[in-house]
């Protein structure tokens, strides 16, 4: 999890990303990406149309998909992180493989790890962040995932189901997006490049591996 700090990128990552999202925002239309009526609770109602939709039948998935420079691995493998990953997808109503995709990006699924900036295990969380979902020991793996995911969760909440967004604050913090205006998706492309860079390629690899881990 990348916390608040300054980064640039180039005009060539910017405009693939920039045409990543607004090719994305024309295949749903005008309401967005993931865009909902309601989310006044996270329940079966928003995951049947946000978290737990298909990854094949999502269109965003299908532009992360075309916008990919580097390939993922024809068929993940299983782990035996599996029933953690399944149980705190159900409890949070987020799909399995968008959580497995956060893990292989911040982890790769080393519940030891430790970044640069103090984010800790499977999930990569903050103390803070951490100690807001539950967390007292991030290297357990049970209670990163449940608790990472619950983070991950609230943030699609918070940002009305719009995913890019959610993934772009797990990985950039809600502090710096919120700050930016940056509410949907639609935001997310007009303004990605006062994101740092690191946040820009984190999205589109976390599409991309999703999209892998699905089915």
């Amino acid at each position: 999890m990348f916390q608040d700090g300054k980064g640039a990128s180039t005009s060539s990552d910017q405009d693939g990303f920039n045409e990543l999202l607004n090719d994305i925002l024309a295949q749903t239309g005008n309401g967005g990406i993931g865009q909902v009526s309601t989310v006044a609770d996270l329940g079966p109602a928003l995951a049947a149309k946000v978290s737990l939709k298909p990854a094949s039948l999502n269109p965003l998935f299908a532009a992360a998909s075309s916008y990919q420079s580097e390939k993922t691995a024809e068929k993940p493998i299983a782990t035996d992180l599996d029933k953690l990953i399944h149980d705190a997808s159900s409890r949070n109503h987020v799909q399995p493989s968008l959580v497995k995709a956060v893990i292989d990006a911040e982890s790769s699924f080393n519940s030891k790890a430790v970044s640069h900036a103090g984010a800790k295990g499977l999930m990569q969380l903050m103390d803070a962040t951490g100690r807001s979902v539950g967390v007292d020991d991030p290297f357990d793996p049970a209670q990163n995932v449940q608790g990472g995911t619950k983070y991950l969760s609230n943030l699609l909440k918070k940002y009305d189901g719009n995913q890019g967004v959610a993934l772009a604050a797990y990985n950039a913090g809600s502090g710096r997006i919120d700050r930016l205006g940056i509410a949907n998706d639609q935001d997310l492309a007009e303004r990605l490049g006062e994101l740092p860079k690191e946040t820009q390629k984190y999205v589109t690899k976390v599409l991309n591996l999703q999209r892998n881990y699905e089915g």
